[in-house]
């Protein structure tokens, strides 16, 4: 019998792309297997917010006694994190044998990487037998994978440009692409403030229930708690979701309108929705390690994210050094990341990734040194986030904060073996 390790180098080798559009031969897979979800189904797609909306979901209904399915993608550090069962990452041994049942069902259907985890993975949650199953969409929502699944209850976080090569080169073509997860009759939840008008266009012509931000759920508070307010139900004296920054109260305020439009099948106390915003982890976003110097992990990896964490990054107050850890994917455009989150960054740690379709260290130093008009910053090129880290502690002073940020291979690469806890190397005894 394979491994779990032998199964992934083998849908890594099934199919000439990483990505095919349709949802054809999925599909024609999913009915040979039978593939159908006996308990209600809440869809994630958006941009950025995707996954912390899953978490708070996940968080919330599993305080109110549920048993949760969660799959997400991508992971930081191993496969299993994509799989979450009753709020823990599946066992590898779990996989195998839906690995092996999806094989066997594909026969002569060619299927991506994406297209063939995907399937094993929703073929463990129903084994699983899950009260409630939440999916994150990889990429769009129209032709992704995840969307053979008819959702019970569809979520859309907000939309900006990113993965534009098969989304289209606005919001407009993007937001119609996310609204692929949308079905008729069933609510449809946009925490976007300000949505595409193809998003709002599409769910009123398949006639999904709408529920808009602003229009049919808001959020209100101070600096001390918030409160929400939906069709006929409030929630006041709220503490803020443990996941921090500003961007978490619309991601949050969509959770809340969903698990509202599901009352009637999953109901849950205003108990279970404080305790599981108060308690909700998600590693890698806007996560601050505690350490001399500080560190901050996020996966921020277009401009609308590093927007948010550079906003973040500000409210934390004073640090004289702030050293960021960067690689990405070469798609994105790194100009407008350069620009938005410059300012903020004194010295940068440009790292390789391992993938060939990240941008090289030295291209992304090449890029940043194109448009910096500072003269007191710094950049130098890495072999692996790792070494850039390590570059970054000999540089930097206990007070000082240390940034990881851009593609899930680099925070994740610090993280692969543990939460590093730094110290600067003059704080070390007989330093």
């Amino acid at each position: 019998m394979k491994t779990l390790a032998d199964w992934l180098a083998h849908a890594e080798h099934l199919h000439a792309k990483n990505i095919e559009l349709g949802l054809d031969r999925v599909r024609t897979v999913a009915a040979r297997l039978g593939l159908r979800f006996d308990c209600p189904v809440i869809t994630v797609a958006g941009t950025n917010g995707k996954g912390s909306t899953c978490a708070m979901l996940e968080s919330i209904l599993t305080h109110a006694g549920y048993r949760t399915a969660v799959f997400t993608s991508p992971h930081l550090v191993r496969f299993e994190e994509r799989l979450r069962l009753r709020g823990e990452a599946v066992d590898a041994e779990l996989l195998v044998p839906h690995f092996e049942a999806v094989e066997a069902a594909r026969a002569e259907i060619s299927l991506t990487y994406f297209e063939l985890t995907t399937l094993a993975i929703l073929r463990c949650m129903v084994a699983s037998q899950p009260d409630v199953a939440i999916l994150e969409v990889g990429l769009g929502g129209r032709l992704d994978a995840v969307n053979i699944i008819d959702a019970d209850c569809a979520i859309i976080t907000s939309i900006d440009l990113d993965h534009m090569e098969f989304l289209g080169p606005d919001r407009e073509s993007i937001g119609f692409e996310k609204a692929g997860i949308l079905r008729a009759g069933r609510p449809a939840i946009v925490s976007d403030p300000v949505p595409p008008e193809s998003v709002l266009a599409h769910a009123r012509a398949i006639g999904a229930d709408l529920w808009r931000f602003g229009h049919d759920f808001n959020v209100s508070g101070d600096k001390q708690q918030w409160g929400w307010s939906g069709r006929g139900r409030r929630y006041s004296g709220l503490a803020y979701p443990a996941l921090r920054g500003a961007n978490q109260l619309l991601n949050a305020a969509g959770v809340l309108a969903a698990l509202e439009a599901l009352r009637p099948v999953l109901p849950i106390t205003a108990q279970a929705v404080r305790s599981g915003l108060a308690m909700v982890e998600l590693p890698g976003r806007f996560q601050i390690v505690p350490g001399e110097p500080a560190l901050v992990l996020d996966v921020a990896h277009n401009a609308h994210a590093v927007a948010a964490l550079a906003e973040n990054l500000d409210a934390m107050g004073f640090y004289p050094t702030t050293h960021a850890v960067f690689g990405v994917m070469a798609d994105k455009d790194v100009a407008p990341i350069f620009a938005r989150i410059g300012a903020l960054i004194d010295r940068w740690y440009f790292t390789d990734l391992p993938t060939p379709r990240a941008a090289k260290a030295e291209d992304l130093l090449a890029g940043w040194q194109a448009q910096n008009q500072r003269t007191d910053v710094a950049g130098s090129v890495h072999a692996g986030p790792m070494a850039a880290l390590q570059a970054a502690i000999d540089h930097a002073s206990p007070a000082d904060r240390i940034v990881v940020f851009g593609s899930f291979f680099t925070v994740g690469g610090v993280l692969a073996h543990g939460t590093p806890r730094l110290q600067a190397k003059h704080l070390l005894p007989g330093a």
